[in-house]
């Protein structure tokens, strides 16, 4: 299968507006990336105790003084900004939300985009975020995720939908537009925890960990044990063990002069290459990839490089 390597795009931030998401994805789309990509959140309370498990300090580098775009949103207006462009949500918190409209609010974004959307999903970490928005389920996230998603799958591919569930129950009633996509846009499960696996494996078309940003750091070796514990998982559900196709999501820093210490994904574009191929070795056929910047003209500058001097050194399969 091809490698396809994705850029995250600025949707929230300084940098975020109209102009910059519109001009970034039709660089993305004319060097040659595969996808675009935003992410989630939709209030930030300014006292956050709980820990974000992407940060060594648990501390989120987000402010609540800084725009935060909602994804749907923004990628119904990417989608008419672009033509090719795959639009992706890294990763939409599917409790957030109420499951209908947003199975509807999907079905109608890849039907307008003619069938371009990739769901990337996850759980939540902020338990004030689950308060602020009147929610009282982060205990029990995992379990209305899980069945939030069934409850996607039953309206987009039934005529007739029926779905009795613990949090959600619908019937008699009929759901339209369906996706483009058949059966449904893929879904690719975000989290490296145990619980995150068991859905990739269980509910899952892809597995999309963020992988090297301490404390959660996959390396090769790491990304090979958890793998192969997704595809045993897979093969206990009852589906083919290659059924979860893994992903990638690293964020990348180019650097002239590496020293010594340099750690994965900095560097020289051919030793980020190198980078890459390791995991590529391991199964990963989709990268997610952030480019460091402070300005749009930095990131479409490393976007750049990347299409010039790294992708013509990754193999296509």
């Amino acid at each position: 299968m091809p490698v396809t390597f994705g850029a995250s795009l600025p949707s929230r931030g300084p940098l975020a507006s109209s102009q910059a998401l519109r001009s970034l994805a039709q660089r993305a789309e004319e060097l040659g990336f595969d996808s675009a990509w935003v992410s989630d959140h939709i209030i930030l309370p300014r006292q956050v105790d709980s820990f974000y498990p992407y940060s060594p300090d648990g501390v989120p580098a987000f402010s609540p003084d800084q725009p935060y775009y909602d994804p749907l949103a923004t990628l119904n207006f990417l989608a008419g900004c672009t033509h090719r462009l795959r639009l992706g949500t890294h990763v939409l918190i599917i409790p957030y939300r109420n499951p209908v409209l947003a199975a509807k609010m999907i079905a109608t974004l890849d039907t307008l985009s003619e069938g371009r959307v990739t769901l990337g999903v996850g759980v939540g970490w902020m338990e004030e975020e689950f308060q602020a928005l009147g929610l009282d389920t982060f205990a029990e996230r995992g379990a209305v995720t899980n069945e939030y998603l069934r409850l996607f799958k039953e309206l987009w591919t039934e005529e007739n939908p029926e779905f009795e569930g613990r949090f959600v129950q619908t019937s008699g009633a009929g759901f339209r537009p369906k996706p483009v996509q058949q059966p449904h846009p893929p879904l690719w499960i975000g989290g490296h925890t145990g619980p995150a696996l068991r859905r990739a494996a269980e509910l899952g078309d892809g597995w999309m960990p963020i992988g090297l940003r301490p404390p959660a750091v996959l390396e090769p070796e790491e990304m090979a044990a958890k793998i192969a514990q997704l595809r045993r998982l897979t093969a206990r559900a009852g589906r083919p063990e290659d059924a979860v196709t893994p992903c990638f999501s690293t964020d990348i820093d180019f650097d002239r002069t590496p020293g010594p210490s340099r750690r994965m994904m900095q560097g020289l574009p051919e030793q980020i290459a190198a980078d890459l191929r390791q995991y590529q070795d391991l199964g990963v056929q989709n990268f997610i990839l952030g480019f460091r910047a402070d300005s749009v003209a930095a990131q479409q500058e490393a976007m750049e490089q990347f299409s010039r001097e790294v992708m013509p050194l990754i193999p296509q399969g």
